[in-house]
């Protein structure tokens, strides 16, 4: 198209004043009034068109939100009720294994000599120990059953010891006697500083449950005797020559899983726990149908008055449920329910529906933007083609009858045909294709290239937000589960030793992403030995916490085989050399404290230098010997050293992170403002040591996991 003194030529205004030259008066007003009728017609199809699109793209959206929703959300509460019912499932178990054990014992007690049992000893205190308590009134020694369950002592302890799940597990006696092993002798003491040697046994809820139903037994939550924590027991009975002989049981804390729930309430959704009577036992909701309440106060959702919500408790308890909408207090929630078929308890998944729609809200007000912006230019180049005919109609009056019925065809045709294309646009069907009839070389031929353009944008918005929404929900759920995975595989409870007042020790790990490399550990290898470890994986991400997981455990297991630093240090990396095709390496500083002494014997992998704070305030990089990283190179051997930690000393190891933080600040270890933390008073050195190094990394930016554990000498 040309323009010459204003008028365009080869577009519209060209065509009607090839129409006025050529038609009649008459003609043109027919022309006029098609023309206006024809422009009306498409400006009413154009306005139902954008409303039909609206229309479905609020319903393709929603639907492929729901059907996102669903899976996620579905996956999300079988996972959770798998990872807790597998809890509740080793715990049965156990208790089997000790069912079984007492049968035999029982039933061929001639088979079996005493041995020496006792009451609980205080100075016992965090040490797995067997102990014994009675109904009041009761003798032991004139009981039958004393010198047989004390053959239990031994299979006790070594269950107790390799399971992370037991606060305890127990024998109680049908003559009121309880053999039972936990590592918390210093809580049966009384107010008076007298041990407490009896113990209700048979009146006790699990004793009762067991025996009424002859089988393995979960009972309600209850507050333990001795440290009032919330938790539950899993107990069953024996029977000798089929008379009850005794019930076989084990505690379970329940802190994981109500801490896991409480931090669940985030952004419209949370997880609650419904017991096998309908209430709610575990919630991060503290109102409300869903807020946790002791089982005398609860209220059974099977029994509420909101009928679709006691139809989804009850399947719940029995069967997945898949996704439903449910309003609850005035809230429309999704609700996915998975039964723990171990304890007959369900985990609940709730999301609000509204959090849900906002990704529609968006996507309709971008294509409203879109839709505008195209119905404005229509409008203009429309306004534009009725000023031109009028006053070219007005000029070339009378030679306007002969063309006029020609070209008016010629004008009509595209705008009738895609009116009639735009008329069936509904559904799924958003396509506005550019086709021959449209290719006019004018402004119908620009409208339909925007109308065109218009549909393809939209239809590929759709697809990417399904695309982009589905995975973003299953990579958001992996990483969860993940991070707090990882989180819970290393010691995280300050004071760690509260029963040791020789030493006080707090570590963190802060990861850059959500899961790290680094990692730290401690444990007592024995009474008098500290074990304490500090590492960083190469790389970052799932790899690195992959492949932290499983340095720690080596360092881990083959330290408590009673082996030497530099010993350790080589059976792992003997280890993971074996199968290490992917070439990662750690970094390790390991080292064994002799509690008594304070003498430290150490070994170092390639880690960074320990600091250490003397007795006198001052402080020492120590810059100890290195041997090569673990995992880079097999046959290696590691050299020890020793040094000694002062009373009132502190030895502060840390990652590669925390040093990279403070360069970052351009600033050393040696400012005032990082050390000022190891001058704290003992009980609270470390944590204080820890926000004094989180205050003064400050805005840096985190390139590296932050890690840091440290020990004071008391």
């Amino acid at each position: 198209m040309k323009k010459i003194f204003g008028l365009t030529f080869g577009g519209l205004q060209q065509k009607i004043l090839n129409l006025v030259l050529i038609f009649i008066l008459a003609i043109v007003g027919v022309y006029v009034s098609v023309a206006v009728y024809q422009s009306k017609s498409l400006s009413d199809t154009v306005s139902e068109a954008s409303e039909e699109q609206q229309k479905s793209i609020n319903s393709a959206s929603n639907e492929t939100m729901d059907a996102v929703v669903a899976a996620s959300l579905t996956r999300s509460a079988e996972m959770q009720a798998y990872i807790a019912d597998d809890m509740f499932s080793d715990v049965k178990s156990d208790v089997l294994t000790l069912q079984s054990f007492a049968t035999a014992l029982f039933n061929s007690s001639y088979n079996f000599n005493s041995r020496p049992v006792s009451y609980p000893d205080p100075a016992n205190d965090g040490i797995a120990t067997a102990q014994l308590q009675h109904e009041e009134g009761i003798d032991p020694e004139n009981t039958e059953t004393l010198g047989l369950i004390s053959n239990m002592s031994d299979v006790m302890i070594s269950m107790f010891n390799s399971s992370d799940k037991l606060d305890s597990c127990f024998i109680g006696t049908a003559d009121g006697l309880i053999l039972y092993v936990d590592d918390r002798s210093g809580s049966y003491v009384d107010e008076n500083g007298e041990i407490i040697k009896t113990f209700d046994v048979r009146n006790r809820p699990w004793y009762k449950g067991a025996v009424e139903k002859g089988d393995v037994y979960f009972t309600g939550i209850e507050l333990d005797t001795s440290t009032g924590i919330a938790g539950l027991v899993c107990a069953a009975p024996v029977y000798k020559d089929g008379e009850l002989a005794a019930v076989v049981g084990a505690d379970i804390f329940l802190t994981s899983i109500s801490d896991y729930v409480r931090n669940s309430n985030e952004q419209g959704g949370f997880i609650c726990v419904v017991n096998e009577q309908g209430k709610v036992i575990f919630s991060p909701q503290t109102e409300g149908t869903f807020n946790a309440k002791l089982s005398n106060n609860a209220a059974d959702l099977r029994k509420s008055d909101n009928a679709e919500l006691s139809a989804f408790v009850t399947k719940a308890l029995n069967e997945p449920t898949g996704l439903e909408t449910i309003t609850v207090d005035g809230t429309e929630y999704y609700l996915t329910g998975s039964p723990m078929s171990t304890v007959g308890w369900t985990v609940i998944n709730a999301v609000e529906k509204r959090i849900t729609r906002q990704p529609t809200e968006m996507m309709l007000d971008r294509y409203n933007s879109i839709n505008e912006s195209s119905a404005e230019k229509f409008e203009r180049g429309v306004d534009r083609s009725r000023q031109t005919l009028l006053v070219m109609t007005l000029a070339v009056l009378v030679l306007a009858t002969i063309g006029a019925l020609f070209v008016a065809g010629r004008i009509v045709k595209p705008i009738e045909r895609m009116t009639n294309r735009m008329g069936i646009l509904s559904g799924t069907d958003l396509a506005l294709e550019m086709e021959d009839a449209y290719k006019t070389n004018d402004e119908i031929e620009v409208l339909a290239q925007a109308f065109a353009t218009l549909s393809k944008r939209t239809r590929d918005y759709i697809d990417q937000i399904t695309t982009i929404t589905a995975e973003k929900e299953r990579i958001g759920a992996e990483l969860e589960l993940a991070t707090k995975i990882q989180a819970d595989m290393l010691p995280n409870i300050f004071p760690a030793f509260p029963e040791r007042d020789e030493f006080d020790i707090f570590a963190s790990m802060t990861p850059a992403k959500e899961v790290g490399g680094d990692f730290y550990d401690f444990f007592l290898i024995d009474d008098d030995h500290l074990g304490m470890v500090m590492a960083d994986v190469s790389g970052k991400g799932v790899p690195a916490a992959l492949f932290m997981m499983m340095s720690k455990i080596l360092v881990n297991n083959f330290a408590m085989m009673g082996g030497s630093p530099a010993k350790v240090l080589e059976q792992t990396n003997a280890q993971i050399c074996k199968n290490n095709d992917e070439e990662m390496f750690v970094t390790v500083w390991f080292g064994v404290m002799e509690i008594s002494t304070g003498k430290i014997t150490a070994a170092n992998a390639g880690h960074e230098y320990p600091m250490i704070k003397k007795a006198d305030g001052s402080f020492e990089l120590f810059k100890d010997k290195h041997g090569f990283v673990i995992g880079g190179m097999d046959g290696i051997r590691y050299k020890e050293y020793e040094f000694t930690l002062e009373k009132g000393g502190t030895l502060f190891l840390y990652t590669d992170g925390v040093a990279e933080a403070t360069n970052a600040q351009n600033e050393l270890f040696g400012t005032e403002r990082m050390l000022e933390a190891l001058n704290a008073e003992p009980k609270v050195l470390l944590k204080n040591m820890k926000d004094a190094v989180d205050d003064f990394v400050g805005d840096a930016p985190q390139f590296d996991d932050l890690t840091m554990l440290g020990v004071k000498r008391i």
